[in-house]
């Protein structure tokens, strides 16, 4: 058998010899079912194999939704969503989002307008 004919037929022979309710069965299943997805992950290996990476960097909105039902604009929208994107870059530059506040948020209103560049989380964690 060729690769993906003898992979389903490994998981074919796996699930046959199992209990249905079974976590081995259950996986066999749950694999069978998406055979389809799973060759075409492996046709073209450019395609991400999982969404962890978007999930897990919506989570923080999702969550956030019910705690922020009390924003009540929709002024309030492109502040929130420039709040998030702070945060989310400094998540993944790996800067401890209160130390960077801390440190920007104080001289805020006395910092030029022309300079706010270098206040960026980018900018921020080279000088740091």
């Amino acid at each position: 058998m060729t690769g993906m004919l003898a992979r389903s037929w490994w998981i074919e022979s796996a699930r046959a010899s199992t209990l249905p309710r079974s976590a081995l069965g259950k996986a066999c299943d749950y694999a069978l079912g998406r055979w389809g997805q799973l060759r075409r992950f492996l046709d073209y290996g450019q395609l991400e194999l999982s969404n962890n990476l978007a999930e897990n960097a919506i989570r923080p909105i999702a969550v956030g939704r019910k705690n922020w039902l009390h924003v009540g604009s929709e002024r309030a929208g492109p502040r929130v969503a420039a709040i998030i994107s702070i945060v989310e870059t400094c998540r993944r530059l790996s800067i401890t989002v209160r130390n960077y506040l801390g440190s920007v948020l104080p001289g805020l209103a006395d910092f030029p307008i022309n300079r706010l560049a270098e206040l960026t989380p980018t900018a921020w964690a080279a000088r740091v």
